[in-house]
């Protein structure tokens, strides 16, 4: 509307100007109209009559009033949009983005931990928690708000999505956190058959159940928790490697990679013996290419199929010829 006004004082300032103003024509006075509303004043053209004097000053006195208006309707526009989203209020049309479910102490260090994997350090993501605003200052982190539901799901966009990474509910007993992230689970997988959802449970007994609700890949963290510490009673500050190894921020890291075409159909001691001596890359394991057998330290005359993948330890993702 106050564009409509303005638009309206520029044609009706410059036909009275013309009208008044016998030396000015109509092409000249939609510029001064124009420079006269929004109180620039060359000064190239200047009314001479008492008339066209008037109009400039109705011009100008309205001219602050309506594109004060309008400066301020446009910035109402942005701050409003900013409060929606830290709200969580307002949905993504994000394509090929992560999707963590959920909120809880954990939340923030699984965000820094993806965010320094060059792979992950520009993909979008979509935070889903019931929580009043959004926990990070994150401007590639997008915050719905609501429990895994339809609705919710719908505004972040999980038909596109890729990885839904689903976390326990710190708020409730052990049990029913757990059934919670069952549920979330088999929301999403009804949702999108084909995204890859990483479910954290806190009783190992749910575990089947959580299979069952098509989870694809299932962290249990009271039992890794429980064998770690066993770990590290056996062999002393073997656990401070396994840290290392799992962490992004710092020392060398764990990858899944493809096989290079120039060693496929070798053996895995000729595979870790080149890998090692040519890209210092250590070889531990080998998985088949749908992700439902994996091979830990296979013997050296193994080898691995084609399309297979290679479990590595190394400083950086590697980046390898395997067509």
């Amino acid at each position: 509307k106050v564009i409509i006004i303005l638009v309206f004082m520029v044609i009706a300032g410059s036909l009275a100007i013309v009208h008044y103003e016998e030396n000015i024509k109509l092409k000249d006075a939609l510029w001064w109209s124009v420079v006269t509303l929004t109180t620039v004043g060359y000064g190239d053209i200047s009314p001479a009559t008492i008339e066209g004097r008037i109009v400039g000053v109705i011009i100008m006195i309205s001219g602050i009033g309506f594109l004060g208006m309008l400066t301020a309707s446009i910035a109402s526009l942005f701050v409003e949009n900013r409060i929606l989203e830290n709200k969580g209020m307002k949905g993504t049309r994000m394509k090929n983005h992560f999707i963590i479910c959920g909120w809880n102490f954990r939340g923030h260090d699984i965000i820094e931990e993806l965010r320094s994997d060059p792979k992950c350090s520009s993909i979008p993501m979509v935070l889903t928690a019931d929580i009043p605003e959004k926990p990070l200052d994150d401007p590639l982190v997008h915050f719905v708000r609501g429990e895994v539901n339809q609705e919710t799901m719908k505004k972040a966009n999980i038909e596109f999505a890729q990885v839904a990474v689903i976390l326990s509910d710190d708020r409730l007993d052990a049990y029913s956190r757990d059934a919670k992230t069952i549920l979330s689970t088999l929301t999403i997988k009804n949702m999108n058959s084909e995204i890859y959802t990483c479910v954290e449970l806190m009783d190992p007994k749910n575990v089947e159940h959580c299979h069952m609700a098509r989870a694809d890949e299932i962290i249990v963290s009271g039992e890794l928790s429980t064998n770690l510490l066993v770990q590290a009673a056996l062999d002393h500050g073997i656990t401070r490697m396994v840290s290392e190894l799992v962490s992004k921020r710092y020392g060398k890291d764990l990858y899944k990679i493809r096989i290079p075409r120039e060693l496929k159909n070798k053996d895995f001691y000729t595979i870790m013996s080149e890998m090692k001596r040519l890209r210092n890359i250590l070889c531990v394991g080998v998985e088949d290419k749908a992700g439902n057998n994996f091979v830990a330290n296979p013997a050296n005359d193994y080898i691995p199929a084609a399309e297979d993948l290679l479990i590595v330890i190394a400083e950086e993702r590697p980046k390898l010829a395997v067509s």
